[in-house]
């Protein structure tokens, strides 16, 4: 959806999920390097700063973890 329609899109649909989803999710890195993502591609710096920095707090691979590191340093 963020591909075709923007990333905007992409996060209205996160933002739409209801608790239980998101209480499934939480723990979960893609999901929140996701939100990152998206906010980083709007501009939205401080938003995509902490979406990167609560992936961190996810268990992850060292190849996942040094991807989010590295965007969040391009931050």
């Amino acid at each position: 959806v963020a591909f075709a329609d923007g990333p905007q899109a992409g996060l209205d649909l996160l933002d739409a999920l209801g608790d239980d989803d998101v209480a499934e999710v939480q723990d979960w890195h893609l999901y929140w390097s996701t939100r990152a993502d998206f906010h980083r591609r709007l501009g939205n710096h401080d938003d995509a700063t902490a979406a990167y920095c609560r992936a961190l707090t996810c268990p992850t691979n060292e190849s996942d973890r040094r991807f989010l590191e590295r965007r969040l340093r391009e931050l």
